[in-house]
C-alpha cells in the first residue's frame, strides 16, 4: 500500500515553519503559507541576562520592556536575530545565553522599525525589513489587490499573450493545487481601453467556497502572480462561472484552463485496487 502524506519530504522532527521557509526561499508559490505559519508560530529571541528571571517563564506582550539582543551585520547595520526553534538558536550562539519565547506577531509589534533576521547562520534564513513587517501585520503577508468593476458597456478586448507567462502559471498551479476550492483557472490578455494604455494579464478563477475563503485565495494568488509575472506586468483576477456572460463566457468557451482540479488522484487513494494479473 502506498501511503500519501502531506509532506512528501518532511524530515522527522522538522518544524513546519522551517519546512515552509525552505520552500518559500525556493519559490513564491509557498510564501503565503510561510507568512501565515510564521505569524501564528512561537519564535525565540536572545534576551538580556540581567533581565530574565532565573525561574519560570515570562509572558510578554507589546507593553513589556524587553532588552532584545541586536547583532551587527557586515555593513555595520544592526539586525535583531530570531529563531524558529531552540535548536537553530543554540546552533547560532557559542555559549549559554538567555532566550525568550514569544509569538512572532508580538515580536513584530514590539520591534516595529527594526530589521529582523530569522535563523541567521542557518542554511535557510530570511531577513525582514520594516515595511515588509508592517505589511505582514496589516494583511498577513499578502498584497491586497485593487478591485475594479467592469460594467456591461465597457469594450474589453480579450486575447492570448504573445509571450506565455510560464513562470507565473507554474507558481499559480502550485498554489492552486494546495487549495481545494479552485476548480479551474484560465489565462487571457485583457485590454480595457477606458482604463489602460496597454493590455494586461487576466486570470479567471472558477472556485467553490465561502466569500472570505475566496478573498483569501485571490489575495494569495495576487501576491504570487505579482512576484512571478513577466516584466512586473500587472495581473488582474476575476471569478468566472458558467452562468455569466462577457469575460467568463470568453474564458470558459475560448481558452483551455491552465489548471484543473484533479479528482482522479484523490479517488485512486480511496478505492481499493484489485490486482487482476495472476
Amino acid at each position: 500500500m502506498s501511503s500519501h502524506h502531506h509532506h512528501d519530504d518532511a524530515v522527522p522532527g522538522e518544524i513546519e515553519l522551517e519546512r515552509l521557509l525552505k520552500l518559500a526561499v525556493a519559490g513564491p508559490a509557498h510564501r503565503p503559507a510561510f507568512f501565515r505559519e510564521l505569524l501564528d508560530s512561537a519564535i525565540y529571541i536572545l534576551g538580556d541576562s540581567e533581565q530574565v528571571p532565573q525561574q519560570g517563564d515570562i509572558t510578554l506582550n507589546a507593553e513589556t520592556p524587553v532588552n532584545i539582543q541586536h547583532w551587527e551585520k557586515q555593513d555595520g547595520s544592526s539586525i535583531i536575530p530570531f529563531f524558529s526553534s531552540l535548536e537553530t538558536l543554540q546552533n547560532a550562539v557559542e555559549d549559554e545565553q538567555p532566550f525568550i519565547a514569544m509569538p512572532a506577531r508580538v515580536l513584530f509589534e514590539i520591534t516595529q522599525g527594526a530589521d529582523l533576521f530569522l535563523n541567521p547562520k542557518a542554511e535557510y534564513g530570511k531577513e525582514f525589513f520594516p515595511d515588509e513587517i508592517a505589511m505582514l501585520l496589516a494583511t498577513g503577508g499578502v498584497v491586497k489587490p485593487a478591485e475594479r468593476y467592469i460594467d456591461e458597456e465597457t469594450q474589453i478586448l480579450l486575447g492570448q499573450p504573445e509571450e506565455y507567462p510560464s513562470a507565473m502559471v507554474d507558481a499559480l498551479t502550485t498554489l492552486f493545487s494546495q487549495r481545494k476550492s479552485v476548480r479551474r483557472a484560465f489565462l487571457a490578455l485583457m485590454h480595457d481601453r477606458a482604463v489602460d494604455e496597454k493590455p494586461n494579464l487576466l486570470i479567471g478563477l472558477e472556485v467553490d467556497g465561502e466569500q472570505a475563503e475566496i478573498e483569501n485565495l485571490i489575495n494569495e494568488a495576487g501576491s504570487v502572480a505579482s512576484e512571478t509575472a513577466p516584466n512586473d506586468d500587472p495581473v488582474d483576477f476575476c471569478l468566472v462561472s458558467e452562468k455569466d456572460r462577457g469575460v467568463s463566457h470568453y474564458l470558459i468557451t475560448h481558452t483551455q484552463p491552465f489548471y484543473q482540479r484533479r479528482w482522479g488522484s484523490w479517488l485512486r487513494n480511496i478505492i481499493p485496487s484489485t490486482d487482476t494479473t495472476q
